[in-house]
């Protein structure tokens, strides 16, 4: 059984079936992409993960216990972070602030300390964030202002952000959107470097297949809403019912 599984689950909008009887199961330590064309239901299934939207039918089980019913910030504490297409981010806060705030969230869930244990709460967090910005290479930008950053730093400091919180799980919802292809070939060698320095399970959903073909171990392909292979990468790109539903030329 994988770390993620996902069981019959199906969601529909009216008339629209979003997700249809959607099976899927993310191995522990490996890098998991889904991808489809526009309207297959990734990002639906997206939500589903993260506690957005609740399906009709089917159950999400993370390490064994039901994501359903509960709230975002519930996932997050089970060790599911996310990283969304545009990098969410405190652009006012400095670099370092951005990463000191979930550091706080995993400590106690909240500010209410007394005033010496705030100030030694702050001395430890201070250090867990200046060590996740040198694991990123980011450490020489921690006083900047995080909205100066160009997107790719951006990116970076939101992994930072997730990371810091020991996720077992990191959903990443086209991490390279709207990056040039210099930025987009530095966010696959972080990952790479992420994945190599850490247990972590990967589930990306990416339009690039330059990206997927780059980092996945496993892809699910969806189509209108239901999954229509499983495969390694080798044998996803030759597959003709996938070049015939998504791929095309860029399999090749």
């Amino acid at each position: 059984m994988g770390i993620l599984e996902v069981k019959g689950v199906g969601k529909r909008f009216g008339g629209l079936q979003a997700l249809g009887d959607v099976n899927l199961s993310v191995a522990e330590n490996t890098v998991h992409a889904i991808i489809g064309p526009n309207g297959a239901g990734k990002s639906t299934l997206l939500n589903v993960l993260v506690g957005k939207l609740i399906p009709d039918t089917g159950s999400v089980l993370f390490d064994g216990k039901s994501v359903l019913g509960r709230k975002p910030h519930e996932i997050n504490q089970m060790g599911i972070s996310r990283v969304f297409q545009t990098p969410e981010i405190f652009g006012d806060l400095t670099v370092i602030e951005n990463v000191m705030i979930p550091c706080f969230a995993k400590r106690d869930g909240s500010f209410r300390l007394h005033a010496f244990e705030r100030v030694e709460a702050e001395e430890e967090i201070v250090y867990q964030a200046e060590k996740m910005l040198a694991d990123l290479r980011m450490l020489d930008k921690r006083d900047l202002h995080a909205g100066t950053l160009s997107r790719g730093d951006k990116r970076r400091l939101e992994m930072a952000m997730c990371l810091v919180q020991e996720p077992k799980l990191l959903l990443l919802d086209e991490p390279t959107a709207g990056m040039a292809r210099a930025d987009t070939n530095n966010t696959i060698d972080l990952l790479r470097e992420i994945k190599a320095s850490r247990p972590i399970t990967m589930a990306i959903i990416e339009h690039d297949m330059h990206v997927v073909f780059s980092l996945a171990e496993r892809i699910t392909v969806l189509a209108q809403g239901t999954p229509l292979v499983e495969d390694t990468p080798e044998n996803i790109k030759g597959n003709p019912k996938v070049r015939e539903a998504y791929l095309g030329e860029a399999a090749q």
